[in-house]
């Protein structure tokens, strides 16, 4: 575990001095160094690169660099340097590249309602839009909803009805991902498919697991958790989906070409 080779020092060192120079600059910082949705207007292409090195929270850097310092060394010594850079980098662009379609498809719809919503910002099309996109926030509005009905062409509610659909469209557009997180699953699935039998000892777990199925139940239920995602997750399942996915693709071509060339 401390045998920590080159280049996970190098990512280690430059993850933990993005978190702490970031945390310094504040959050107009993050933001802009952040992943967006290419719906929004905050979106930059250099985000597709910037966001690799930037953490939430230290919890959320803790655990990525554990992550890297408890998988990465091996690889590191199996590829060499070149190479486990090539593949880190990979697998965390193709990560954001997953997370980006899938965000893209779950709200490019959202944004069109919206916009046909404040063409005509009728009680009817309210209830319809909240029913359509936004289910999960009928209850808190159900007040609202009820006095909007007695008085649909009252213009305060009217224009709050705007704002409730705006901030919530915003929030679901606006909100950034960071984070090493698809390299970081990148590495475990490699790890998974080139050591497949390594005992693993896990913190709470009385018994050793082999990576295989650690990797497998990792896969599992990052699946399961963008599938079903509640309503409280800010985790970016999709982007440890597309960093895993990569990770298996970039390994089997690999594969591929070293059989070739033998």
């Amino acid at each position: 575990m401390f045998n920590i080779t080159p280049t996970v020092r190098i990512l280690l060192i430059l993850n933990v001095g993005v978190y702490f120079l970031t945390s310094s600059l504040g959050a107009a910082t993050v933001d802009r160094f952040a992943l967006h949705s290419v719906l929004s207007d905050q979106f930059s292409p250099i985000q597709i690169i910037t966001h690799l090195f930037m953490h939430a929270g230290f919890g959320h850097l803790f655990s990525n660099m554990l992550g890297l310092i408890i998988f990465g060394p091996l690889l590191e010594q199996f590829w060499g340097p070149r190479r486990f850079f090539t593949f880190y980098l990979l697998t965390g662009l193709g990560a954001a590249a997953l997370y980006l379609g899938v965000n893209y498809y779950e709200t490019a719809a959202l944004v069109d309602g919206f916009n046909a919503y404040k063409a005509n910002p009728t009680n009817g099309e309210f209830l319809g839009f909240i029913n359509q996109y936004a289910p999960s926030i009928y209850d808190p509005l159900e007040p609202f909803i009820q006095k909007f009905d007695e008085a649909p062409t009252n213009p305060t509610y009217i224009e709050q009805g705007v704002r409730y659909i705006a901030g919530y469209v915003s929030e679901l557009v606006g909100t950034p991902m960071v984070g090493a997180s698809g390299a970081i699953f990148g590495i475990i699935m490699a790890f998974g498919l080139l050591f497949p039998n390594t005992e693993l000892f896990m913190l709470f777990i009385p018994f050793p697991i082999k990576a295989k199925y650690l990797v497998g139940a990792y896969a599992i239920w990052e699946v399961y958790s963008g599938i079903y995602r509640a309503q409280s997750d800010n985790v970016a399942h999709f982007a440890h989906i597309g960093g895993m996915l990569f990770a298996y693709i970039i390994i089997k071509y690999w594969e591929s070409q070293r059989k070739t060339f033998y």
